[in-house]
């Protein structure tokens, strides 16, 4: 049996830190991979997590892997 989700998991990223590097404005990289500025800020501020589909779209665009942006923690890990 899988284990549901538990209100403690979280994903953490690094949206800000690769778009910075490539110098691009929030609006830039939400057009990009075909978001709303809106999705690009929260997902920034930790508040959204991407579909997988967006995930991989986000990793295509900066030629990294989705583990290299997105880290996933298990709500029964030390924080």
């Amino acid at each position: 049996m899988s284990r549901m989700k538990d209100s403690n998991d979280r994903i953490d990223n690094k949206v800000y830190e690769y778009r910075v590097l490539r110098h691009l404005s929030q609006s830039e990289l939400a057009d990009a991979v075909g978001v709303s500025k809106q999705t690009i800020l929260v997902m920034e501020k930790g508040n959204y997590s991407p579909s997988l589909i967006l995930a991989f779209r986000l990793a295509d665009y900066f030629g990294a892997s989705i583990t290299d942006i997105f880290n996933y923690h298990k709500g029964d890990e030390e924080q």
